[in-house]
C-alpha cells in the first residue's frame, strides 16, 4: 500500500525556518516526480514545490528563492527546507508522488508572531 507519512511543521515566527520530511513507502520511489503541497485555511490545496525522479525542480511563484526541495532516493524521502517564513505560508502540508491519487495526514505549518 502507498503510503506518505509527513514530519517537522510547527510554529514559526515570521522569517523563521522550517525542515519538513516525507518518509514514503509501497511505491519505486526513485521514478516518481514528487511533490510538496499546501492547503491554506479557506483555500484550496496548491502544489508549492516538486522534484523530478532525476534532480531537476519547480516552484510556486510565492515560494521561489525560499524553498527548497529536495530528495534521497535511498531513504525513499523527499524534505522540503523553508526559509524566510511568511504568515502566508501557515497551513497544512502534504507531500505525495503528483501522478498518484494517495494522500498522508499532512503536517501542520504556523507562522505566527
Amino acid at each position: 500500500q502507498v503510503q506518505f507519512v509527513e514530519s517537522g511543521g510547527g510554529l514559526v515566527e515570521p522569517g523563521g525556518s522550517l525542515r519538513l520530511s516525507c518518509a514514503a513507502s509501497g511505491l519505486i520511489f526513485s521514478i516518481y516526480t514528487m511533490g510538496w503541497y499546501r492547503q491554506a485555511p479557506g483555500k484550496q490545496r496548491e502544489l508549492v514545490a516538486s522534484v523530478f525522479s532525476g534532480t531537476g525542480t519547480n516552484y510556486a511563484e510565492s515560494v521561489k528563492g525560499r524553498f527548497t526541495i529536495a530528495r534521497d532516493n535511498a531513504k525513499n524521502t523527499v524534505y522540503l527546507q523553508m526559509n524566510s517564513l511568511k504568515p502566508e505560508d501557515t497551513g497544512v502540508y502534504y507531500c505525495k508522488a503528483v501522478a498518484l491519487n494517495f494522500w498522508g495526514q499532512g503536517t501542520q505549518v504556523t507562522v505566527s508572531s
